[in-house]
């Protein structure tokens, strides 16, 4: 069973493991999820990190960045890498024309959801190579819409992304997703974080409220005979990590 990481900076080591676990179990499409206000303005930092993993593949790693503007500022800002740098095309540029028989693995920073289609046509270009979305936000109900069109979308390529890592912090506790363990529900302690219960599948909605309830009130107490508790430092140490892959 894995533990609860109590900082960013372990969050993400831990979803790098995660992620080569579920490519070595044959995963091909996946993503790695960390549900955390302002985590996407650093996914080129996180992009990094990820593609280091990768350092056997050489060359055949691409890192594929949402635009041009993005893939040209992390070209400046890395240098010289083993790895790919480019971006996921536009109207004028097709993804097709970035992808080459070389590549081995992709790693996708930050793709929104005015990209899933290009996130789609990736996907099926890649064949049995593995795709990696990294902090994806590709569900956005506003511009993927919510007719006929929109629901085929995501019954052929959004619910078929492999989440090997979810991690949101909600109140009251966290949940996690570690490939390959199950989905958990991770209540605030005194001193940490304490495994509640392992799902099947993503809580989510009213199902997770009442789960909530039920977890953090078992007995039905009231507020009165609830004693206030000390915030673990998961949250606390948001800026200090931002800052840090700032660097």
């Amino acid at each position: 069973m894995n533990t609860f990481p109590e900082t960013l900076d372990a969050a993400v080591e831990q979803a790098k493991e995660a992620t080569k676990a579920a490519i070595a179990d044959g995963y091909k499409l996946i993503q790695v999820e960390l549900v955390i206000p302002e985590i996407a303005l650093q996914s080129e930092a996180l992009a990094l990190e990820f593609a280091g993993i990768f350092a056997d593949y050489g060359s055949g790693v691409k890192v594929m960045f949402p635009d041009t503007g993005a893939a040209a500022l992390a070209k400046r800002n890395w240098g010289e890498k083993p790895f790919q740098v480019t971006d996921m095309g536009s109207r004028f540029t097709p993804i097709e024309t970035h992808i080459s028989p070389e590549d081995e693995i992709f790693i996708v920073a930050c793709p929104s959801s005015v990209e899933v289609e290009r996130a789609e046509k990736l996907s099926n270009l890649a064949g049995d190579r593995p795709v990696i979305f990294l902090i994806p936000q590709l569900e956005d109900v506003a511009v993927v819409g919510i007719g006929l069109a929109a629901r085929k979308l995501r019954d052929r390529f959004i619910k078929n992304i492999y989440s090997c890592y979810y991690l949101r912090p909600i109140a009251g506790g966290a949940i996690l997703r570690c490939h390959p363990s199950r989905w958990q529900i991770w209540l605030e302690k005194e001193s940490g974080y304490e495994l509640a219960t392992e799902l099947s599948s993503k809580p989510m909605g009213e199902d997770l409220e009442r789960l909530m309830i039920k977890l953090t009130n078992p007995e039905g107490e009231t507020n009165e005979s609830t004693s206030p508790r000390k915030k673990p430092n998961f949250l606390g140490n948001l800026q200090k990590f931002l800052r840090a892959l700032s660097q």
